[in-house]
């Protein structure tokens, strides 16, 4: 049973006031152009796409609990398949809107839903994207209908596997960009699905606890237990597929001067890589998660998700600025010398507007999570020792 809370009620206001601050830095670089940002003919995808790709990239690994329960059986996760769908929802919706308010003429998008260039994987993943939508939203009618529940199974099979093609796109897109050493690699795609796996859990824990606690309802300690043991799981998979990546690129000679700028000389995005993405981001939490004296511990577990995900913002900077900031290497084998930015290492500084503007999609999906909560039967009343 849902209590009154204040508290509930002031976070939903803080948000929505964030998320609108957000639309109104949107709204400033629209109206100015993009000049306000720091985002330049070198570096085409900002903080805003950072923001956004966390969002889309969450959003289908927030899904996770609800395919243990439908798809694979595992009862102990069902009465959190409904919360997950929705907050799966609500973090695609914020990522997209991110994407759409940074196009500087969102009324363009008409243009990308209406005429399709098969070759690119941007057209891919408007399809994929509103594609997910549709099957989670049938997926979560059919989880709290109870005369459709047998067709749950089903339908949370086809939303495993479209989620799944969904982050593979997505890591995709930029390991198809085979002009750039940063990006070109088969190994973005997987590694894409199981950083969703990561970040879209950390969220979830993040906000299952907040709620309870917020209603003062009971929470096992069991299931943050089983859920502690779940990220170990997938941030220490996220480590390995790090480490597998950098091998890979560091055994083609030509990847060399790449490797060596982001692990030993490339000034912020090396910092951001040892101390924010593997330090805080990967290590410290696998400490946090598998100490001994610290099993129990709720507030290590949140430390834990937090880490993770400063370690997920690091990470995808790196990927997505880090990747274009490197040079461009046009004609491999060859010197070529001219006032292009040709061999320059290209700079980069966020802007409020784009803080603000990415900020505030975050913001929003959260709100829209929360929101949810307090409108729609997703959230169980408790969730005791006796239900596993």
């Amino acid at each position: 049973m849902k209590t009154s809370s204040s508290g509930y009620w002031g976070i939903l206001i803080a948000l929505a006031l964030i998320a609108l601050i957000g639309v109104a830095g949107a709204h400033h670089m629209d109206v100015e152009g993009h000049h306000v940002s720091g985002m330049t003919n070198q570096i085409v995808w900002g903080l805003p796409h950072v923001f956004a790709i966390f969002l889309i990239v969450a959003a289908s690994g927030a899904l996770n609990i609800a395919s243990l329960a439908s798809v694979f059986g595992k009862q102990a996760y069902k009465p959190l398949a409904r919360f997950s769908a929705i907050l799966s929802l609500a973090l695609l919706v914020g990522g997209l809107a991110i994407l759409l308010l940074d196009l500087g003429r969102p009324d363009r998008l008409i243009v990308a839903m209406t005429y399709y260039n098969f070759k690119s994987i941007f057209a891919w993943n408007i399809i994929l994207y509103t594609g997910f939508i549709v099957i989670v939203l049938a997926y979560l009618w059919l989880m709290m209908e109870r005369r459709m529940h047998r067709w749950s199974k089903p339908a949370g099979l086809l939303a495993l596997i479209w989620r799944l093609v969904l982050t593979t796109g997505t890591g995709s897109i930029f390991g198809f960009l085979v002009a750039r050493e940063s990006y070109d690699s088969a190994l973005l795609a997987p590694m894409f699905i199981i950083m969703s796996f990561a970040f879209g859990l950390a969220l979830l824990i993040l906000l299952l606890m907040l709620s309870f606690n917020l209603d003062r309802r009971e929470l096992d300690a069991s299931h943050l237990l089983r859920l502690r043991k779940l990220l170990g799981i997938f941030t220490a998979s996220v480590f390995y597929f790090v480490v597998v990546f950098h091998l890979t690129k560091l055994y083609g000679t030509q990847n060399h001067e790449f490797e060596s700028f982001i692990l030993m000389d490339g000034g912020i995005y090396t910092f951001l890589f040892w101390c924010i993405q593997i330090g805080l981001g990967n290590l410290l939490p696998l400490a946090l998660i598998y100490a001994p004296a610290l099993q129990q511990s709720a507030k290590s577990l949140v430390i834990a998700c937090a880490l993770v995900i400063a370690g997920a913002f690091a990470q995808l900077y790196i990927i997505i600025v880090g990747g274009q900031a490197y040079p461009l290497n046009i004609f491999p084998g060859y010197i070529v010398e001219s006032s292009f930015y040709d061999g320059v290492v290209n700079s980069y500084v966020p802007s409020l507007w784009e803080f603000l503007l990415g900020f505030g999609g975050l913001t929003a999906a959260l709100l829209i999570a929360l929101l949810a909560l307090r409108v729609l039967p997703i959230m169980p009343t408790a969730l005791r020792a006796e239900s596993q």
